[in-house]
């Protein structure tokens, strides 16, 4: 994880002191200035500096007197995908997430990162994964490597690249294998969190063991899947759809080798026929976004696949769409799968 201590300095201090600290910045040329109770109260520059210079504010003054007190930052659980997008259009670098009482909660490199969704996410690698067996006889799943990297380090790096924070991964066959892989996340500027099943509990039943979230929507994903879906867009057709929980889906062909004919059972004749169809259907992708108001719904400690909470949402008048992934998907279940993706993820741009 990135070291964002060097950026930091307190407003009681000399400004001569923050020339010295922003002459030792490689790269980021702003200091995020803090009172005594540790709350973020303005920014400073080099620019900031030479301008109150300008304005006859002495060599000798403090940090105070020369910061910049309209600064951008973005506010925990208030901020949204434009949010970002305009901090990136006005080539804002780094940009702090403060918690209600102004302190800085964590700082975002908008240069590194693809774009900060306010979820958190789920990772389902609990399977056993048998059909990839004897493969997974002492390796679970997740933790098959794809060109050198095991597949769930794929969707670990993707959520980061799109600034997810907040990480449960919940595990049960070898899952030791996994948190050990892993661990708190801390390396990779995460937190990551693990969840154990004792028993199989389906595609999402696991999810029901989680307490607590820190923003209001969650991400949660099948661990098995190699994709690189657009997940700032996924997220943002949520919020305008304002849906409860929306599907991620791949479209999915059935060819038919006959004619199929439209039948008139009542009058016993064809009206019409089609010569040998091919119907595209949507099918779930193994990946979900939801309002985490939805998620008690999901029984504790009983399983539960994602069939089963669309099903209910439907049935309840609550809003569940669907977002088509129009980049690459593969969900590796069987030895093809794994045989494909070995080839793929040569070609894939992640």
């Amino acid at each position: 994880m990135k070291d964002f201590s060097p950026n930091l300095i307190y407003s009681h201090e000399p400004v001569k002191k923050a020339l010295e600290k922003l002459n030792q910045l490689p790269d980021s040329l702003t200091l995020f200035v803090l009172n005594e109770q540790q709350q973020l109260v303005g920014t400073l520059t080099d620019g900031d500096i030479r301008r109150g210079l300008l304005n006859d504010k002495p060599v000798s003054g403090l940090v105070s007197d020369f910061m910049f007190t309209n600064f951008r930052f973005l506010r925990q659980n208030g901020f949204n995908v434009q949010t970002i997008k305009q901090l990136k259009q006005q080539r804002i670098k780094l940009v702090p997430l403060l918690d209600a009482q102004n302190h800085i909660v964590r700082m975002y490199d908008l240069v590194e990162k693809r774009s900060v969704l306010p979820v958190d996410a789920v990772i389902m690698a609990g399977g056993r994964g048998q059909r990839l067996s004897p493969l997974t006889d002492t390796i679970p799943k997740p933790m098959l490597k794809i060109d050198g990297k095991p597949i769930i380090e794929y969707n670990v790096e993707r959520l980061n690249l799109y600034g997810i924070h907040n990480l449960h991964i919940t595990i049960n066959y070898l899952g030791s294998q996994i948190s050990n892989y892993f661990g708190n996340g801390s390396s990779r500027g995460m937190n990551i969190h693990y969840v154990e099943e004792n028993q199989p509990l389906g595609t999402l039943g696991a999810v029901g063991l989680l307490q607590h979230f820190e923003n209001e929507a969650v991400l949660v994903m099948n661990s098995d899947l190699l994709t690189n879906i657009d997940l700032e867009d996924f997220y943002a057709e949520f919020a305008a759809q304002n849906a409860d929980m929306l599907v991620a889906s791949v479209p999915y062909e059935v060819s038919v080798p006959y004619a199929v004919l439209e039948i008139d059972e009542r009058h016993n004749r064809i009206i019409s026929f089609q010569e040998k169809p091919v119907y595209t259907y949507q099918s779930s992708a193994g990946i979900y976004l939801l309002k985490t108001t939805m998620l008690h719904y999901i029984p504790r400690n009983h399983f539960y696949n994602a069939t089963d909470l669309i099903e209910t949402l439907i049935k309840e008048g609550k809003r569940v769409g669907y977002y088509p992934i129009l980049g690459y998907w593969l969900d590796i279940g069987k030895p093809a799968d794994y045989k494909k993706a070995q080839e793929d993820v040569k070609h894939i741009r992640f």
